[in-house]
């Protein structure tokens, strides 16, 4: 099992790094959602230059916000700073298209996107549309020292619903998941290897990471202490939100957490004073940063026990160990608060013990 971390994406995220780089941690994935966090790849610029081993994604980039080209340059320049240390994760979109009010991005367009992407990626000359015109694109100066095309950068798709699921294993070089149990995740994965057997490839060696945060528990703590909420509530609420959204996200809760969801609904969401038609304004603030007033009291031991890993340091570890068997081959914890406590704490009381 890897370990990563994740961060809604930040210049300062690097300080963090460069201590998680000497605790075990492997990779950082950072959230690209433009109307919430820095630019993407500014902060992975600066951790590039701060860092030594680890990689860096984005988990992910959106294809209706950049142009392949755009996207396909960003990521490699990322690579000529950190060489064979880029990695590109791209998705349909969760905030950074519910932010705007605009549904996920079509899985034809991020199949198409993918491909041209890629194509660039390796050098090679493509068709591109701009509107009702096409027109033969490459990079121009790729020996020039602007940009890396000559380490390889794998693209890892995220998904969860079923037809994204079998798409990542027909075009994937990865597969990006949220925190599921193992039986939820072998599920997905065996969707995965749907597409890929479906384009005659494997998705057996294929890597597979999975999105949540955690807290080791302290003697005496329970998973609804005020220190855990404050830890992993920020994360943890994002699966109500998910459900608002009716995103992917969310597909395949358990039925304890549809009723908190429908009790956040009705007690919450419903006393909202936003217009319903730019209620996406504010479901969205303190996305993954902090918790909005009031929504504390529906972070309860369910919520935090099934979408954090949280627990005691063997209950973390055991339900690695049982992820680990499914196929998983990276968990990333999202730094929410005191980023360099939560990654110590994680190094010394779960990656030493594994």
């Amino acid at each position: 099992m890897e370990f990563g971390l994740a961060y809604p994406a930040r210049p300062d995220a690097w300080k963090d790094l460069v201590i998680a780089e000497e605790n075990g941690f492997t990779q950082t994935w950072f959230y690209d959602s433009q109307m919430l966090y820095s630019d993407v790849y500014v902060c992975m610029a600066m951790a590039a230059e701060r860092t030594k081993r680890m990689k860096l994604a984005t988990g992910v980039a959106i294809p209706s916000n950049r142009i392949e080209p755009v996207t396909a340059h960003s990521i490699a320049t990322i690579n000529q700073i950190a060489p064979g240390r880029a990695v590109l994760g791209i998705g349909t979109g969760f905030t950074g298209r519910n932010t705007m009010g605009l549904p996920p991005v079509p899985l034809k367009r991020l199949r198409e996107y993918v491909e041209t992407v890629r194509k660039l990626l390796r050098g090679e000359e493509v068709l591109y549309r701009d509107g009702e015109r096409e027109r033969w694109i490459r990079f121009l100066h790729p020996h020039h020292g602007y940009i890396n095309l000559q380490d390889p950068i794998h693209i890892h798709i995220a998904a969860d619903g079923p037809k994204a699921l079998e798409l990542a294993g027909e075009i994937g070089d990865g597969w990006m998941t949220v925190l599921a149990d193992a039986p939820r995740f072998k599920e997905k994965f065996a969707a995965v290897k749907r597409g890929a057997a479906r384009a005659g490839r494997s998705a057996e060696g294929m890597p597979t990471a999975m999105l949540t945060t955690g807290c080791v528990l302290r003697d005496g703590e329970s998973a609804v202490s005020p220190r855990v909420i404050g830890r992993v509530g920020p994360f943890a609420v994002v699966f109500l939100h998910a459900l608002w959204e009716q995103s992917a996200v969310s597909d395949g809760l358990p039925a304890p957490l549809l009723d908190l969801w429908k009790r956040y609904r009705d007690e919450y969401v419903a006393k909202s004073s936003t217009p319903a038609d730019r209620r996406y304004l504010e479901m969205h603030e303190g996305h993954l940063i902090y918790m909005r007033p009031g929504e504390e009291k529906f972070i309860d031991e369910t919520l935090v026990r099934s979408m954090t890993l949280t627990g005691r340091p063997d209950e973390i570890i055991a339900r690695l160990k049982a992820l680990e068997a499914a196929g998983l081959k990276q968990i990333a914890i999202q730094v929410v608060n005191n980023g360099r406590e939560m990654i110590e704490e994680f190094s010394r009381e779960v990656i030493a013990k594994y």
